[in-house]
């Protein structure tokens, strides 16, 4: 389907110009049509956004679920699947998300981030995304899925090339190394059946463990949900710990506010997440025909739910491009809503709090040292953020 533009992808971006992008859309013209990466609608405001994700019979995630569409054949659970069918596989998971076992979870990611940050510290900085935040997440993530070390570090690296081969738009190299994280997910699946894991401490022997009507889930579902939920935690991680970085280097009243005041990082942690939300490129495809924000949706087209531009939706969000720690209950998009709202978000809020603890307590300033290297659809964030740490 074609339509005329209203706006135009940017082919280079810096750390604000999204923001600036979205708001004006918001403004002017707050569901917006592309024509790059195979067309698609831009759905800017919170209330639209909201009513996309939630309303599953009208706009389905089963045909594409990023923008840019990503050029894989395979079917990533539970991504890709509305309800009832991406249910099983959500439940498997969130069984190990529960707030007794994320109370568990705590001190060792207390010491997994001392672990990986102290050596930062102690160089006296670098670049906080290399050096810090992409190996942060791996061994987190090594760690729920009780992953051997050599299969840790093979997603760390082929993790790092997925989403080096998403930025440049290579396909090729990015179907590639898809592939390759499909082969890591199948070993493991194959370990497990092997030598069987207590399905009660192990989230993979879990999902084997599933039936549904008395039938076990498809192998090649369980191998789609894991390594989906292998590259959700890499790379959304990443990118958000380097835009704290790059706000608390810029503002350093609000870094030495929270090393002054550490109860402070809640509070401070959930405005973060508002102003610099990792994913504006989620997708969903229009059943059928339908008007949003004003325009008419047509059965086919492709839409982008920006959870970037929702989170500073001024209608929902006071004075929305501050950083304001008064602003009490949020009603935040980042994690998403519906039934594809993240399910790894409990764990994910305690690894970059007690990230953002942690930098705050262990260094009194961060001065960027060079250009932010960005990401590109569906991802917003720094890709490098070269710093100097004083302590």
């Amino acid at each position: 389907m074609t339509h005329p533009a209203d706006f135009i992808v940017p082919e280079v971006e810096d750390f604000d110009s999204p923001h600036a992008l979205f708001a004006e859309l918001r403004g002017r013209c707050p569901v917006a049509w592309a024509n790059e990466m195979g067309g698609f609608w831009a759905v800017t405001r919170h209330e639209d956004i909201a009513r996309v994700l939630t309303d599953w019979q009208t706009f389905t995630t089963t045909v594409q679920n990023v923008v840019p569409p990503v050029a894989t054949t395979q079917r990533r659970p539970p991504l890709h699947l509305d309800p009832p069918g991406n249910i099983p596989y959500r439940n498997a998971i969130l069984r190990f998300l529960s707030p007794r076992r994320i109370e568990a979870w705590k001190p060792v990611i207390t010491r997994m981030v001392a672990e990986h940050l102290d050596p930062f510290v102690a160089a006296g900085g670098g670049d906080i995304c290399a050096d810090f935040s992409f190996t942060l997440p791996i061994a987190l993530l090594a760690e729920f899925f009780r992953l051997s070390p050599k299969d840790a570090d093979e997603i760390r690296r082929v993790g790092a090339e997925f989403n080096m081969a998403l930025q440049r738009q290579d396909f090729d190299t990015l179907r590639e190394r898809s592939d390759a994280l499909y082969q890591i997910a199948a070993r493991l699946i194959e370990e497990r059946k092997s030598s069987p894991q207590d399905p009660d401490l192990d989230p993979v022997s879990n999902l084997l463990a599933v039936r549904v009507d008395g039938q076990a889930l498809p192998d090649d579902k369980i191998l789609g949900a894991l390594r989906q939920f292998l590259l959700v935690g890499i790379i959304a991680p990443t990118t958000f710990i380097g835009s704290m970085a790059v706000h608390l280097a810029r503002h350093p009243e609000h870094h030495a506010e929270l090393t002054a005041n550490p109860d402070l990082a809640p509070l401070a942690l959930e405005e973060l997440l508002r102003l610099y939300t990792p994913y504006r490129g989620f997708a969903r495809t229009a059943r059928h025909d339908v008007d949003l924000g004003g325009r008419t949706i047509k059965a086919g087209d492709a839409l982008a739910v920006v959870f970037t531009s929702g989170n500073r939706d001024g209608d929902v969000f006071p004075d929305p491009d501050s950083y304001r720690l008064d602003r009490g209950e949020t009603d935040l998009l980042t994690f998403g809503r519906g039934p594809h709202m993240c399910p790894g978000a409990p764990l994910a809020r305690e690894l970059l709090l007690e990230t953002l603890r942690q930098l705050t307590q262990k260094t009194r300033r961060l001065t960027l040292t060079g250009p932010v290297e960005m990401t590109r659809w569906p991802e917003y964030g720094p890709l490098a953020v070269p710093l100097a740490l004083s302590r």
